[in-house]
């Protein structure tokens, strides 16, 4: 079928900007059905709106992924609406750029912990029930900081890590169920994460976050697409670009010379 994700009831989060708003708007041409999460409800129903002009059904579940409580009530929201569930694309996250000396208390670095790696820990943990009856699939969004870390990025780094084993562990335990577990590794992909990324005080960085990127960086477009390519083949996990490949051989044969250059680009990011 050329449309692979025709009929598929699919649930993201993060889905009211950047990777996830792409994600829901090229998974809706395909004819999915769409469950969309994030904080935002006002973003998320401009988001569904553009997604039922595509053709899809939508389901808009305004969620905060920190909280079990409302990553269970979006799972039984979605099942509620479509009668099943075929993928859960954990794609909720955000940053924390700052020295782990620097920070003043860890409320931030416990918040970006339990967003980004608890967020899809409760989605996964409460999706999976339905996901084995339909032998569906697992997509993570994690990060090229999930394979190998960068200064000023602790919390954040963390997070992705701690992703990182998770999916391979549950993929391992799900070999016989028909449950498939997809990780996805990007590098720098434009969006407004920079913008969101937070300071040491708490703040976030603002146009001065946009100012990072550059038009050789991927788009949020091209980033969804290859993620829908990967999901739709299984496949065990994507590293993004061609970099991000090298960087994993290097930090193999080279594990010192790779941090002198993730030390190069971050003081860049300053």
């Amino acid at each position: 079928m050329s449309d692979p994700f025709h009929d598929n009831v699919v649930l993201i989060t993060g889905a009211s900007s950047g990777i996830g708003k792409q994600l829901a708007l090229q998974l809706a041409d395909q004819g999915a059905w769409l469950s969309l999460a994030a904080r935002s409800e006002d973003r998320l129903l401009q988001v569904a709106a553009s997604c039922r002009e595509r053709g899809a059904r939508t389901l808009v579940a305004p969620t905060d992924v920190a909280h079990e409580d409302q990553c269970q009530a979006l799972v039984e929201r979605t099942v509620a609406e479509f009668g099943r569930l075929d993928t859960l694309i954990n794609n909720a996250g955000f940053g924390l750029h700052a020295r782990f000396d620097e920070l003043p208390d860890l409320r931030a670095f416990e918040q970006v912990m339990q967003v980004n790696f608890m967020g899809s820990v409760y989605c996964t943990y409460h999706a999976l029930p339905h996901l084995m009856e339909t032998t569906g699939r697992i997509v993570g969004i994690s990060s090229l900081a999930g394979r190998f870390s960068t200064p000023r990025n602790t919390a954040y780094c963390a997070s992705k890590h701690a992703l990182t084993g998770f999916y391979d562990s549950l993929r391992n335990e799900m070999r016989r169920t028909g449950v498939t577990v997809t990780a996805v590794y990007p590098s720098f992909v434009v969006t407004e994460f920079n913008e969101r990324l937070l300071e040491s005080d708490g703040t976030p960085r603002g146009e001065r976050g946009r100012q990072f990127y550059t038009k050789r960086m991927m788009t949020a477009e091209r980033c969804a697409r290859l993620i829908i390519r990967s999901a739709a083949a299984r496949k065990r996990q994507r590293v993004m670009t061609l970099g991000g490949k090298v960087a994993l051989w290097v930090q193999l044969i080279a594990p010192a010379t790779l941090d002198r250059v993730v030390r190069k680009i971050v003081r860049k990011w300053k």
